[in-house]
């Protein structure tokens, strides 16, 4: 289907026995926020690790805009625009926002890591850097240390610099985990912004969350898909009641 972006086909992960992703056929729409959810230890973190062949699969295939990837490098995936928010985003604590945020961009360009050049030299990536920190929220902490950012910001910030890869897909890891309301109100913003253009599959726990970004929903239980849809769909769905809905530690 010219509209689906990401499609697997009985993605498996077996780990000495124990089967952690169990015959996953996922397909992600072009442009649309789609929803992982399910229970502690369902699998979907192990999904997205499979993805991004930060983990083998067992078997199954993987097609990322009509393309196979499954075997594929993870550097090799980003750069065809499928991106997990941690892969360039290892934030340098000691480092500015600002400085956080124009190293990504050198990667994303092909250059090194150029920590002993001049000031000047390294200046051309500040305007799209700053361009990103706006996009993220960020502008009124451009010179703050990376490390003092409270913790919502320190997300935004590895969003930015994910966003320096110009992903077509984004796939975010838990984006509002441990958030205060407000934190969670302000990532739930930048969602919305930064999907303009681009696909987001989401592993997410807050179930508001999802209720109010995703425009669809796949239920993961014990490695496999329970259900599908959108959110309406899923949460009348009586063994995603059972399985999920009404577990208390989600």
């Amino acid at each position: 289907m010219s509209d689906t972006i990401l499609e697997t086909a009985g993605l498996t992960k077996e780990f000495r026995g124990f089967v952690a992703v169990d015959d996953v056929s996922l397909r992600v729409q072009k442009g649309s926020i789609h929803a992982l959810i399910g229970p502690n230890g369902a699998g979907k973190t192990t999904c997205f690790n499979l993805l991004t062949h930060f983990l083998v699969p067992t078997r199954g295939t993987i097609r990322f805009k009509g393309q196979d990837i499954t075997g594929s490098k993870p550097a090799a995936i980003a750069r065809l625009g499928l991106v997990r928010s941690f892969q360039i985003s290892a934030v340098f604590p000691h480092l500015s926002v600002l400085e956080n945020v124009r190293l990504a961009l050198q990667r994303a360009r092909g250059a090194s890591f150029d920590f002993w050049r001049s000031e000047s030299v390294l200046s051309v990536y500040d305007e799209r850097a700053r361009e990103l920190l706006e996009d993220v929220g960020l502008t009124d902490y451009e010179q703050a240390l990376a490390v003092e950012l409270p913790y919502g910001r320190k997300r935004a910030l590895e969003i930015a610099t994910t966003l320096a890869l110009d992903p077509e897909m984004l796939l975010l890891d838990e984006p509002t985990a441990g958030m205060t309301h407000e934190d969670v109100d302000r990532i739930v913003a930048l969602i919305r912004r930064v999907r303009q253009g681009r696909t987001i599959l989401m592993v997410e726990h807050n179930l508001s969350v999802v209720e109010g970004l995703c425009d669809k929903i796949t239920v993961l239980t014990r490695g496999r898909v329970l259900a599908e849809g959108d959110y309406a769909t899923v949460s009348a769905n009586p063994e995603v009641i059972a399985a999920y809905l009404g577990s208390t530690d989600g």
